[in-house]
């Protein structure tokens, strides 16, 4: 596993990232941020009041008891009061910036969770395939909640700030030697947590993947999805030892790194509190000689002791500012990567209808840092209106070629037009609704059973007609009419009061979504490829009566159903083998003939 370290160099770097999410925290509630910064400047000028108030309130009692100097017993009451006003006033300051932290930082986690799913649609299909990609998509995900204490430590930062110049002038005006007394308190300290915080960021940084790989043994482990296999192959043992192994293995790196940390933490803290008593005994000695009044001695050690904790603190926070700053790296790295496939500045607009069809020119494509070739030297044309199937064994790449129309993928050579213009001209999201497409893996949303058909054309999720016409094109309708809640009923068992439906009937839903959108290509993917023959070919029989004088590409491994096509395309190793109908193709006695008298023979 490749090591990655960081220094105060690397913190300190760091920092830039914050003015971009000081700017993202404005944008998220202009109101909020503008009260909560007025309210702790505010706040910051009350820890100097207190002190200057008790310092007045011990002068008077001293000089008001027998044998004083003397005092004024009404300035003493004004004073007491002060103090209780100063302290109701610093309570309900802090309870409200409580509330605005606490508020700011739920709107803020949920505006940068909208950014990564807005951003992360926008990316390309292949960057998904990429096991680097996930973990900058890990660690961004991490960061949308992770990161909104951030927020209060930089907000907070800046309140210490202005306290501690406040009370800075008042040690500086008795002895400037306190303020290096000050310094040699905290620094090391400092320096300490800053080292600590580092390998901690370093730590977490490169034991990504395997994190990932616990979340993935966690889900594995208990969940609906892997339960009937987990059980009948007896996973469970394998599983959680598994788990029990990379879990020791990252517990024990923390545990070292930790213990490292106390000893350290213990030693320069230390140092730190002889520094403290150092200037504590300098200021009795000069109470003693009679320097300063008692009161002065007890604002003086109160200042001395305030900026002490406040800078311990301030530095402490900014190691961790520093270190969530690395850490807000991660999701701005994430919100910086850059699709490869995008709509051009001038789009063309998509003919309406279709006139010629999509055109295949000697199309290549190869996986990003794969060199073997998914498709190479493909060419064909697929006319409007016209019922294409694609065949081939697995990973003749039949999917990959549907995914290059819809332009999920771009092609690594040739291209590929729709009615003579090229695919690259079109705009992504009118080229996107102009085709539909459902995949054999479709997406089982625990969504409603309204929802889960909707997402074929999601802008039209509470056209219930639309919804259940296509329900009842695809044969969903039964399904859905049968359901306690029927449209509103939530699929799937994630939720309370969820339904789960069988294989079968997941599939109607599925095939629903292709009758929403009034798309000009439709696409069929193996989508029904846990049906019986029989049950299929019916499938795919009411599909082409359904969509007469549309475009559409059906991909099945079985010749008894893709026979119904005006054409059949045959690849093999990603490269056009036959291209005709089904009478054609078997009048050729080619490859396709062969393997559709080798099926057919299955079925008597």
């Amino acid at each position: 596993m490749s090591k990655q370290k960081t220094g105060f160099k690397e913190q300190f770097q760091a920092l830039k990232n914050l003015p971009r999410f000081l700017r993202m925290v404005w944008d998220t509630h202009k109101g909020m941020t503008a009260g909560n910064v007025f309210l702790r400047i505010i706040k910051s000028v009350i820890p100097l009041l207190m002190l200057y108030v008790g310092k007045e309130i011990i002068d008077e009692v001293i000089g008001l008891m027998p044998g004083g100097s003397g005092g004024d017993m009404q300035y003493l009451w004004l004073m007491v009061g002060l103090e209780l006003g100063l302290a109701v006033i610093s309570d309900i300051i802090n309870r409200w910036i409580t509330l605005l932290d606490s508020l700011l930082g739920d709107l803020f986690a949920n505006h940068t969770s909208v950014l990564l799913i807005q951003h992360a649609a926008s990316l390309d299909l292949y960057q998904f395939e990429d096991a680097d990609f996930y973990d900058k998509l890990e660690r961004a995900r991490r960061q949308t909640v992770g990161r909104t204490i951030l927020m209060s430590q930089v907000l907070a930062q800046f309140q210490d700030l202005i306290t501690i110049l406040f009370l800075s002038i008042g040690l500086i005006a008795f002895s400037p030697w306190l303020i290096l007394l000050l310094i040699v308190a905290v620094i090391p300290s400092f320096l300490g947590e800053s080292h600590f915080n580092h390998r901690s960021y370093s730590l977490t940084r490169n034991w990504t993947p395997q994190r990932r790989e616990l979340d993935y043994l966690r889900y594995i482990g208990a969940s609906d999805v892997t339960a009937k296999e987990v059980k009948i192959f007896n996973l469970a043992d394998f599983l959680a030892n598994r788990f029990k192994s990379v879990s020791d293995e990252y517990y024990e790196a923390n545990r070292k790194l930790a213990i490292k940390r106390y000893l350290w933490g213990v030693s320069l803290s230390a140092l730190g509190t002889l520094s403290y008593y150092g200037a504590y005994v300098f200021i009795v000695l000069q109470t003693v000689s009679g320097a300063i009044t008692v009161g002065t001695l007890t604002f003086l050690a109160g200042s001395f002791s305030k900026m002490r904790s406040m800078l311990q603190a301030m530095m402490k926070r900014f190691t961790q500012i520093a270190d969530g700053a690395l850490y807000l790296q991660d999701l701005f790295d994430f919100l910086e990567i850059v699709p490869n496939i995008k709509s051009p500045n001038n789009p063309v607009t998509i003919p309406q209808p279709i006139q010629r069809g999509f055109t295949f020119e000697n199309v290549g494509f190869k996986y990003p840092g794969s060199e073997k070739w998914a498709l190479r030297g493909v060419s064909f044309h697929l006319n409007a209106g016209e019922k294409m199937a694609l065949v081939g064994e697995n990973g003749a790449g039949k999917t990959t070629l549907v995914k290059l129309l819809a332009r999920l993928y771009e092609p690594s050579e040739g291209r590929i037009l729709l009615d003579g213009v090229d695919l690259r001209q079109y705009g992504l999201k009118e080229l996107r609704t102009a085709i539909g497409i459902i995949f054999q893996d479709y997406v089982r949303f625990q969504m409603k059973a309204m929802e889960n058909i909707a997402v074929g054309q999601i802008d039209e999720v509470a056209n219930m007609e639309l919804i259940e016409g296509a329900a009842q094109k695809s044969l969903a309708h039964p399904v859905v009419e049968e359901l306690p809640e029927q449209y509103d009923q939530i699929l799937g068992k994630r939720f309370a009061n969820g339904v789960e439906l069988s294989g079968g009937q997941w599939q109607k839903v599925a095939l629903a979504r292709a009758y929403m959108r009034n798309a000009q290509l439709l696409i069929l993917d193996e989508p029904t490829a846990a049906l019986d023959a029989r049950a299929e070919h019916e499938v795919f029989q009411r599909f082409a009566d359904l969509i007469q004088g549309k475009s559409a590409v059906l991909i099945s491994h079985r010749f008894s159903t893709v026979r119904m096509a005006d054409r059949i395309l045959f690849l093999e190793k990603g490269r056009r083998k036959e291209l005709g109908s089904h009478d054609e193709l078997l009048a050729q006695g080619g490859q396709y003939a062969e393997l559709f008298h080798l099926q057919a023979q299955g079925y008597m």
